[in-house]
């Protein structure tokens, strides 16, 4: 069995040969983690059963000393954060410049281009196309958090506008990737905070949930999956979530919810990825720590609906040796190809 077949074992809920795994490191730990194990490339070590066709997070140009801008004419400040950044600049600062804002046009920027070729690369893995900063995020990202959430209120009619147009631009995205043989169509649009949503879950189910139910529908009905990233606590959304079609949550991190009752609760109707810390074990834990972790989560896993990772990409405060830990466990798991 593939290791792509593996993972489709797990996602449909009948009990894989051994629990998969797919996670990546922050470009700050990775060269942690490269320099400790004298390794310029990790792919032998992450051995990861999922690949990405696309970038997860967008495309970007350089806009300065440690400014990036991406397709949508926002400038990102990255001079902390490496691998995202920090909205600096934005091309919705004003409402009104919707009506003559431009969209990138994905077929004439070439991002479908190349899918089949990583697929032919690949076809051992299970593969996904991603739709980053897919609605909410990339609303405010455009318009300015503080400001989306002021338009909720003081004009609902602007935020429909504008996901409304969100939610067309992403649908000729999936409809091409969609062409070709993607296992996978990723969303990623942040909604929680530690302690629960950011915008409340009224907000949520009228703004938010008919747009993702519009752009899950084409994915399920190609029978394909439908992956969904959102962090923070959002387990208020879980049955909102399977209701439009989700198959499979992310990061399902164990700091805001109980991992092993939910995955227990939602099995046959929802899967998860993640669920090993990165707030507490994997960067402040033992190895005898992280491994037993590990060990707990993979055991969760034995009957499927589940896929191994840490909550999100490795941040550079997780030791090197943890992470050795980690694969360890995962590794040694019986039925795993060498």
């Amino acid at each position: 069995m593939t290791r792509r077949e593996v993972v489709i074992e797990a996602l449909s809920f009948r009990r894989p040969p051994y629990v998969p795994w797919a996670w990546g490191p922050t470009e700050a730990c990775a060269g942690r983690l490269k320099a400790h194990l004298g390794t310029d490339n990790l792919a032998g070590f992450l051995d990861s059963h999922m690949h990405s066709v696309n970038s997860d997070i967008g495309r970007f140009e350089r806009a300065g000393e440690d400014l990036v801008r991406d397709s949508y004419g926002v400038v990102w400040d990255r001079s902390v954060d490496r691998d995202i950044g920090v909205p600096v600049r934005r091309p919705l600062d004003q409402p009104e410049r919707l009506a003559d804002y431009e969209w990138p046009d994905p077929q004439r920027l070439g991002w479908l281009d190349g899918i089949d070729a990583a697929l032919a690369r690949r076809p051992d893995r299970f593969s996904r196309y991603s739709v980053g900063f897919s609605l909410f995020e990339r609303a405010w990202s455009m318009r300015g958090m503080a400001e989306l959430l002021m338009d909720m209120v003081e004009r609902p009619e602007f935020v429909e506008e504008l996901l409304d147009a969100i939610v067309e631009h992403n649908l000729r995205q999936i409809h091409g990737a969609l062409r070709s043989d993607v296992d996978a169509i990723y969303f990623g649009d942040d909604y929680g905070m530690q302690n629960g949503l950011i915008m409340g879950i009224g907000h949520w189910r009228h703004f938010i949930k008919p747009r993702l139910a519009r752009m899950f529908a084409p994915v399920r009905d190609a029978g394909r999956f439908v992956f969904l990233h959102s962090c923070g606590c959002v387990t208020s959304l879980f049955d909102d979530l399977v209701e439009i079609g989700l198959n499979c949550f992310n990061p399902f991190q164990p700091e805001v919810m109980n991992v092993a009752a939910i995955k227990r609760r939602y099995h046959g109707r929802l899967a998860f990825h993640g669920g090993m810390s990165i707030q507490r074990t994997l960067p402040f834990g033992t190895r005898d720590e992280v491994r037993a972790e590990a060990a707990r989560l993979i055991e969760l896993g034995r009957d499927g609906g589940y896929i191994f990772s840490p909550s999100h990409a490795v941040p550079p405060d997780v030791p090197p040796q943890n992470l050795v830990a980690m694969m360890e466990v995962v590794r040694s798991q019986a039925g795993v190809p060498v």
